[in-house]
């Protein structure tokens, strides 16, 4: 088997480049590339190492892509390009981002109880099951209806969800607690002592 068809087995799918696009314009908000260039691609792979990796065709062929199914602008000023997000392109970037959030376990639990409490009203019904299932996913417990426990760090995966969902502070509270009471049952579910 030829040098270039063994790397074609073991690339990213395309949806990964798609992923690390619109992730790395999600994070960096406008990517900006001189236009008097001509090695647009080239420029693009220079500046975001993690895209080596990536045939220069599939990257051309990603951005033009994004930018026809509305996900990206991609403007020419003062002899500069300027990448970025639409809004649709941000709400599709967050979806990945979404799909891939998890709480990291600390070596150390610090005995403190993280409690999410949310009261969202039933026009977004669907929102709500949404977040209910991600939190699900996410190892919480839930403690009553819509009071569920955690005990690692994990406020800004609630954040994450909080923007995510378009919810308000009145509809979704993080709330850090000391103590619950008896929480041998929730000790003993996540494991600690």
């Amino acid at each position: 088997m030829g040098l270039r068809k063994y790397k074609y087995y073991f690339k990213k799918p395309k949806s990964e480049i798609v992923k690390d696009v619109m992730n790395c314009l999600l994070v960096s908000g406008t990517i900006i590339i001189a236009a008097q260039s001509p090695y647009f691609v080239r420029s693009l792979l220079k500046s975001f190492k993690d895209w080596d990796k990536y045939p220069k065709k599939k990257v051309s062929d990603t951005f033009s892509n994004l930018r026809k199914q509305g996900f990206i602008e991609i403007e020419r000023k003062n002899k500069q390009i300027y990448i970025k997000l639409t809004e649709e392109g941000r709400k599709r970037a967050g979806m990945y981002q979404i799909g891939h959030l998890e709480i990291k376990k600390p070596k150390k639990w610090d005995r403190k109880w993280r409690l999410v409490i949310f009261d969202i009203a039933q026009l977004k019904k669907t929102y709500r099951e949404a977040f209910r299932g991600k939190i699900k996913e996410l190892g919480f417990c839930c403690l009553q209806k819509s009071v569920w426990a955690h005990p690692f760090e994990c406020r800004a995966e609630i954040e994450l969800l909080r923007d995510f969902f378009g919810l308000s502070q009145d509809e979704l509270r993080l709330i850090v607690a000391v103590e619950l009471g008896d929480d041998s049952n929730l000790r003993a579910l996540f494991g600690l002592s």
